[in-house]
């Protein structure tokens, strides 16, 4: 099921870089050190939004990448 708040994501395991492409924005947002146990359980969600939501966004550091 497509998300209406995520375009894309990309994870780097090396990394715990979480990349998201958000819906209403051309900025990339990579999220760090994101376990990988939480990147499983955010593809497994049925809402994907509702997942970043309620344990990525606000939780984790990140840096934006304008226009990526």
């Amino acid at each position: 099921m497509p998300s209406h708040l995520i375009r894309d994501t990309n994870y780097d395991a090396a990394t715990r870089t979480l990349s998201v492409w958000l819906v209403t924005s051309e900025n990339r947002y990579d999220y760090e050190d994101v376990p990988p146990d939480t990147y499983a359980a955010f593809r497994r969600a049925f809402s994907k939004g509702r997942f970043f939501n309620a344990h990525i966004r606000n939780r984790f550091t990140y840096r934006v990448s304008k226009g990526e």
